[in-house]
């Protein structure tokens, strides 16, 4: 459970985006000057002018900031902090060929180090809710944790975001006809157990949960259908969520096509894969009945645009997936190919893609509409709609606060026809000054507060080091 925040916060003075509507068509209620106040580890109101007064509250001056929901990252490797900047001119297969040798060496205290790092970074740009899909269980280990799952879990719990860690498998080696190499692979039983295992000692379904597992074999490329099958039987016995890698390159599309005669979406729906509690990575290369098939059963996309621009996979259909009606949230992806790793600048980046992408050019995604894929999209995806991506009494209190009096934004946010959401989303990076989550202050004065980003650093520089041999 989230603990109560000691404090009762008042954000007075400040332009608000609640993203509270109807859907994506109808973001809901702004505030040019509005205040939030947070009490309980909750959100107590919303509203328009300066806060009435509150005995006993810390009042933040939120005079030329944007409060927004807390961003919600739906799609994530935090291990990947290792190998930043590798394998630059490669598509996805070239890439994880590349990638798959070194990723069998990580430790389980390199993934600590790795996911201390990218946890305080998504806190700095914005995020509350993050999930991780981790599927690289290399035999033997030891240090201080049992395994790469646990250690990433107690690095959430350091930083303080809400967690979703995914327990990912593999077991279609090389010898198999798969993509891995066999040394990174587990069998069938072994990976189910495991993956039950931790949702039994680790998934918490209360309100307010901070921690939650989810089931996810790790693509089509490299886990077998008798794991994809009894993976969904598992996640439905047990009340938990399903996520993989889907449609992210022709290459996919072209190997599923030759193995089983079926496009991504049409073999994810044989093995009972689309579905409301399942949301799939990428989703790049969809037709138009695959879409509709999303949309009618309420089938969430994680949409990486900086991961699939950087590794040449294509845009995905957001626009026509939105007006379908099928749930979309954003994802930094993994820091080895979305290298930035930076939730507000996924924003932008979705928005430039979608206007890239799309026939309309700039009618085809609105800023706000970006803006939703990063919350109520985001919670979507993650089964906490209603629960996290809004500012509503009574909602759980994860919220950013966002600097927009800088020198780069001031004139958007602030000008004539100021727009303050426009300047978060089309406009530089804005600083984080608060970031709460269940009321707490993880980023306060644009600082982390519940972590050291400078031994961060050095944990993380050494864990690298130590995995490529390198003298530290």
């Amino acid at each position: 459970m989230n603990p109560a925040s000691p404090e009762i916060i008042v954000i007075d003075r400040c332009a608000v985006a609640a993203m509270d509507g109807s859907s994506v068509a109808d973001t809901g209620t702004e505030y040019t000057v509005g205040h939030v106040i947070v009490a309980g580890g909750r959100v107590a109101a919303v509203g328009a002018g300066p806060a009435p007064p509150v005995d006993d509250a810390t009042v933040i001056d939120g005079t030329g900031c944007l409060a927004t929901p807390g961003l919600v990252n739906t799609h994530h490797h935090l291990y990947q902090w290792l190998t930043q900047g590798r394998a630059q001119q490669c598509g996805l297969f070239g890439w994880l060929t590349e990638l798959y040798p070194i990723w069998a060496r990580i430790e389980p205290d390199q993934v600590h180090a790795a996911a201390t790092a990218g946890l305080a970074w998504l806190a700095l740009t914005g995020c509350t809710t993050t999930m991780d899909h981790h599927y690289v269980f290399p035999k033997g280990g030891g240090g201080s944790f049992a395994g790469p799952l646990e250690a990433e879990i107690a690095a959430a719990a350091t930083v303080g975001l809400r967690f979703h860690p995914c327990r990912g498998s593999m077991d279609l080696g090389e010898s198999r006809g798969g993509l891995p190499p066999d040394e990174v692979v587990e069998d069938t039983g072994t990976a189910l157990a495991a993956t039950a295992a931790a949702i039994e000692e680790y998934h918490d379904p209360s309100p307010g949960s901070m921690l939650r597992i989810a089931v996810a074999p790790c693509s089509p490329f490299s886990a077998s259908d008798d794991l994809m099958r009894e993976a969904a039987a598992l996640a439905r016995s047990t009340g938990t969520r399903l996520h993989t890698h889907l449609a992210e390159t022709r290459d996919e599309e072209d190997s599923l096509r030759e193995r089983k005669g079926l496009a991504p979406a049409e073999y994810a729906e044989e093995l009972g894969w689309l579905a409301d509690d399942v949301w799939l990575a990428h989703c790049v290369h969809l037709g138009d009945s695959a879409i509709r098939r999303f949309a009618a059963t309420g089938t969430g996309v994680a949409h990486c645009p900086s991961s699939n621009g950087r590794l040449g996979s294509g845009i995905a259909p957001v626009r026509a997936l939105l007006t379908a009606g099928a749930p979309v949230g954003l994802g930094v992806d993994g820091p080895s190919s979305g290298d930035a790793a930076s939730m507000v600048g996924e924003v932008r980046q979705a928005l430039l893609a979608a206007r890239s992408r799309d026939d309309d050019g700039a009618a085809a995604l609105t800023a706000r509409q970006a803006l939703w894929m990063a919350t109520r999209g985001g919670a979507t995806c993650l089964g906490r709609d209603g629960e996290l991506g809004l500012l509503r009494p009574g909602t759980l209190a994860d919220l950013a606060l966002w600097r927009l009096d800088t020198l780069a934004s001031d004139a958007i946010a602030h000008g004539p026809g100021g727009d303050p959401v426009a300047a978060l989303v089309l406009g530089p990076p804005a600083p984080v000054e608060l970031l709460l989550v269940g009321g707490n202050p993880v980023v306060r004065d644009g600082e982390l507060r519940t972590a050291d980003p400078a031994q961060a650093v050095r944990a993380v520089r050494e864990a690298r080091n130590r995995l490529f041999g390198e003298a530290t």
